[in-house]
């Protein structure tokens, strides 16, 4: 990447400037790797704050209630364009490309452009437990079982303390018919989230042959486009959902 690049390259003229005064190699080490640290972290620094606009101003595109379908598809169009205009810093920094592709992957996977979410998907961060937990959703709905189980196993991982996502889970498998697995699934969320009564009830419901209900989770449930919003989800004029964008945490 063009930041370690460069810093490397900083701290290697120092050390070679500290040795052309008359100074032994070593003794330019210290003070070598001391410029490759500092040039590392006002360089990534800088990417950082970059960043950082281009998502706050993402953040402002997609805020509020669209008031028809056109206006959310245009919105979603207009960030996912934004973002991409971020790639360009992924040859500069390390991870900001894979963090990218995650936010990029979640905006077609709730516009439904499927295979564009899934591109994406397949360069995204796997510590970015959402859109994991999308592209997990993503196989269920092409009845890609094996892939779906490997895609959440990364959500939960990166995500344990995320109740959203252990439910998510559970609910694809229990629509497969596989409720031994969801099961086991709802009691490691609740393993590792001994306080959460949304998880407790979500157990609780299934152990006593109830369904798996997902309003507790609402409404970042709807985002993940399994089951049909509520009539108030929904915008005005041409019934755009709701778009809300979400960062990873």
């Amino acid at each position: 990447m063009y930041n370690l690049l460069i810093a490397l390259g900083v701290g290697v003229a120092i050390t070679l400037a500290v040795k052309l005064f008359g100074f032994s190699i070593w003794a330019g080490i210290i003070p070598g790797t001391i410029a490759f640290a500092a040039t590392y972290f006002v360089l990534a620094r800088r990417i950082g704050t970059l960043l950082q606009g281009l998502m706050t101003s993402v953040q402002k595109e997609l805020q509020g209630q669209p008031t028809s379908q056109k206006e959310a598809t245009a919105r979603v169009e207009r960030a996912i364009k934004m973002l991409e205009g971020g790639l360009v810093y992924e040859k500069w920094q390390f991870l900001v490309g894979p963090e990218i592709h995650s936010q990029i992957g979640m905006l077609k996977y709730m516009s439904k452009d499927l295979d564009g979410a899934d591109r994406h998907f397949s360069k995204a961060s796997p510590r970015n437990y959402m859109a994991k937990a999308m592209q997990g959703a993503l196989y269920y709905q092409r009845k890609d079982f094996p892939k779906m189980k490997s895609a959440f196993e990364l959500a939960v991982s990166s995500g344990k303390k995320e109740p959203l996502v252990w439910a998510v889970y559970a609910w694809c498998l229990m629509q497969n018919k596989e409720k031994d697995e969801a099961l086991r699934v709802l009691g490691r969320g609740v393993e590792a989230n001994p306080s959460d009564e949304k998880l407790k009830n979500s157990l609780s419901a299934l152990q006593n042959d109830k369904k798996l209900k997902m309003k507790p989770y609402e409404p970042m449930w709807w985002q993940f486009g399994l089951e049909a919003p509520p009539p108030q989800m929904l915008g005005g004029g041409g019934g755009g959902r709701r778009v809300q964008f979400n960062p990873r945490r």
